[in-house]
């Protein structure tokens, strides 16, 4: 186990909590082990909520829903919502600034996406139909902002985006003439251009891409994206190896069959490992098989043993443990030891996102300007616990 730093040690005793908690050992990576996992955390017997872990709510001051989410470190995070609003934090969350591009607040853009590469870089997305879809970017921590992409296809709605690395990034719409549209940059979003749709398989009737948590596209390593799809007859995971020119197509074991149902978010942990979760995001409606899991570059999928138990629309790995990683919804926070085959309550507040950086910082948002880091709860100084 490497020596970790303060910020870093408290993220790896989340996770040990966590794993300890469930009770499984915990299968370190590359990165350093857990310190502590599987010496027990104080699990509560019965209560299906995991103890000494949970989400330290940040005071943000804004009601706005929070769909966009980019967590640089334990300390900044930035994130982006309705009305056009985009907040920054470089202190854990105890401080945040409103860094709002004025003409998106003026036109009270969506921003359901951002992706930020440090305190000061970062690429946010707006959705909605023709010229609502648009991609901003500052350099000045969001001082200024410079509007790089505005849609001028009345067909096309952007969803989602991803970068690979701060230079190669893509953007993916909704189908236009039975295809999902594919937005590229080359240069950290300075500039964009719609790449060939020749390597992309056709769409089914209906299918479309979920703009609720940022995560309808994923990337990892430097050429390997994947997206996700519901609306159809069956939900769908598309891979492409090279950045988005060609694609291939496997159908995933998350329900589908309604506008309102499919796969949600992705998140893979290196080309191989992923997961898959989704289900039916209209209150109240059952959302069975709600995670999935990929072995395989997401060329098959495998149900959960044990899924959370409703619809989630965001999903993230912790970067200290193989198999830990998180899912969030309206309805709470699950927590995954064993890579996704079995989920476990953590918290039940409502978050419509999650996101986790290289040095344990773990972050979500959601509605009503809410906004957590994932923290020991000892440690969580005035922290709520929801």
């Amino acid at each position: 186990m490497r020596l970790l730093g303060v910020g870093a040690w408290a993220g790896a005793c989340a996770v040990a909590l966590v794993v300890g908690a469930l009770g499984v050992p915990a299968v370190a990576d590359g990165a350093g082990g857990v310190p502590g996992a599987g010496a027990g955390a104080g699990a509560g017997a019965g209560d299906g909520v995991v103890r000494g872990v949970g989400w330290g709510v940040k005071t943000t001051g804004k009601d706005s829903r929070f769909r966009g989410l980019a967590a640089v470190s334990r300390s900044t995070a930035w994130v982006a919502g309705s009305k056009g609003t985009v907040l920054r934090t470089v202190d854990g969350g105890r401080s945040w600034r409103d860094v709002s591009p004025p003409g998106a607040v003026a036109e009270g853009l969506e921003l359901r996406d951002i992706e930020a590469f440090d305190a000061r870089r970062a690429v946010a997305l707006s959705i909605g139909e023709g010229e609502a879809s648009r991609v901003l970017r500052t350099e000045d921590g969001g001082a200024t902002w410079k509007e790089t992409f505005r849609n001028p296809d009345p067909r096309a709605f952007y969803d989602c985006l991803t970068f690979f690395d701060s230079r190669h990034g893509l953007a993916m719409s909704d189908p236009v003439d039975g295809k999902f549209r594919i937005l590229s940059t080359d240069d950290g979003g300075r500039s964009w251009e719609v790449l060939p749709a020749t390597g992309m398989p056709d769409a089914l009737p209906g299918e479309a891409g979920f703009a609720a948590s940022g995560q309808c596209l994923v990337s990892a390593g430097s050429r390997d994206v994947w997206l996700a799809t519901g609306g159809g007859a069956v939900s769908r995971v598309l891979h492409s190896a090279d950045r988005g020119r060609t694609w291939k197509v496997a159908e995933s074991v998350i329900p589908a069959g309604d506008p309102a149902r499919g796969v949600f978010a992705l998140a893979f942990r290196d080309r191989t490992t992923g997961l898959a979760v989704g289900g039916d995001y209209r209150t109240g409606q059952a959302s069975p098989r709600a995670a999935a899991v990929s072995s395989d570059a997401g060329r098959t999928w495998r149900p959960a043993t044990t899924p959370p138990p409703g619809y989630r629309s965001g999903a993230a790995w912790h970067p200290y443990g193989r198999g830990v990683a998180l899912a969030v919804g309206p309805t709470g926070t699950d927590v995954t030891v064993d890579g996704g085959r079995t989920w476990r309550a953590l918290d039940a507040g409502s978050f419509d996102t999650v996101d986790c950086a290289g040095d344990g910082g773990c972050w979500a948002a959601g509605e009503k300007g809410r906004v957590g880091r994932l923290e020991t709860l000892e440690r969580a100084e005035g922290a709520e616990r929801s």
